[in-house]
């Protein structure tokens, strides 16, 4: 419900700049964070590290809800939970990435995976279409402050959660332990040539996220009609970890980096202003390939690296991966000022279609294999 409702939030008295200052907010200390987060996940209790920072996320959350129904929160406001909540993310998903090989056995990580996604997916074609009615009917800040309620879901399942794992109560530094994930990383090239990828594509694909809701309120049908086309992005993403329950590639990064194409799609749609339906449709199609990715990129990380090393290279996977977002989310209102959003949004899709070319001429991507399961 979050990306619907505090968007329009922000739109109620700001602009596209304003938007992407906020998701900017949310993102800077997560990127600062990550590898602090993922150096911790790897030296103390993981599902205590996760449960804390739900804590935190649920509490940004309900004070942001609630300062949006009694009154109108300055951009500073935004910007300060916002920042809370990456705050939160930045310590829980490394350990998030680190506990699922704990719970599971080898054969069973890619169900794992996909099931954790078709969860998250099944969340974001309930809340984004829930969002955009309450923002259409009443105020931003119910869907808000019902989305951080949901936060304590996950506080509650977490607390009731039994695993043996602890960290391995080794006495090596923290510097020192962050040196080696940094080492880890460049060992294997599969791993960083993807990091690099998504440093740069996710920047872009952040032309969506700021630049999509502009064209909802100006030509689609405002946020009821953004709420659906998330809504569809989430179906999409459903589909594809059904898929992935079943489905299980010899060569899972050339598919995942394969299905990648279908994320453009949207940016086309929108840059020519078609149809809430086509939007959604095109949503539809980007959710499958973030799904499949997703499970596949998890799978292969949580196969390949050793769990004593995997919150950490995991927090270096979104570190880089999400280093040039903030820059993204902050620059792209300005630029489509400039050049207009028809052209923002069709050099942002662009540029990933080369990316993804790029990344599909290297073998330690294309010929990683999985091992064969009986």
């Amino acid at each position: 419900m979050a990306p619907v409702a505090i968007v329009f939030a922000v739109l109620a008295h700001g602009t596209a700049s304003d938007v992407g200052y906020v998701l900017a907010a949310q993102t800077v200390p997560l990127v600062i964070l990550l590898l602090v987060g993922g150096v911790v996940g790897d030296r103390v209790n993981r599902r205590t590290l996760m449960l804390q920072s739900d804590v935190l996320r649920t509490a940004a959350e309900l004070v942001l809800g609630l300062w949006v129904i009694v009154g109108t929160p300055p951009l500073w406001g935004f910007m300060t939970l916002g920042a809370l909540m990456g705050i939160g993310q930045a310590f829980f998903s490394p350990a998030l990435t680190g506990i699922v090989p704990q719970m599971l056995s080898e054969n069973a990580l890619q169900q794992g995976n996909a099931l954790n996604g078709i969860s998250a997916s099944t969340g974001g074609i309930i809340g984004p279409a829930i969002a955009g009615v309450i923002v259409a009917l009443w105020s931003p800040g119910w869907a808000i402050l019902i989305d951080g309620l949901t936060y304590l879901i996950s506080v509650i399942s977490l607390a009731l959660v039994r695993i043996d794992w602890s960290a391995s109560g080794e006495k090596e530094s923290f510097i020192h332990q962050l040196r080696e994930g940094w080492h880890e990383l460049w060992a294997r090239t599969w791993l960083w040539v993807v990091v690099i990828e998504f440093s740069i594509f996710n920047a872009l694909a952040a032309s969506m996220y700021v630049l999509g809701p502009v064209v909802a309120k100006q030509s689609l049908g405002g946020a009821k009609a953004w709420g659906l086309i998330l809504a569809a992005q989430g179906a999409g993403a459903v589909l594809g970890g059904v898929v992935m329950l079943r489905v299980h590639p010899r060569r899972p990064l050339l598919v995942a980096t394969l299905s990648t194409v279908l994320t453009s799609l949207p940016l086309y749609f929108l840059a020519f202003r078609w149809s809430a339906a086509s939007v959604g449709v095109a949503a539809f199609f980007e959710g499958i390939s973030l799904s499949v990715f997703g499970v596949q990129w998890s799978t292969t990380m949580q196969r390949e690296i050793p769990t004593e090393l995997l919150s950490r290279l995991s927090a270096y996977d979104w570190f880089g991966s999400l280093v040039l977002l903030p820059i993204g989310m902050a620059v792209v209102g300005p630029v489509s000022v400039v050049i207009g959003i028809r052209s923002t949004l069709i050099i942002c899709g662009s540029v990933m279609l080369g990316l993804i070319a790029v990344v599909l001429c290297v073998p330690a991507v294309t010929q990683l294999r999985a091992p064969t399961t009986e």
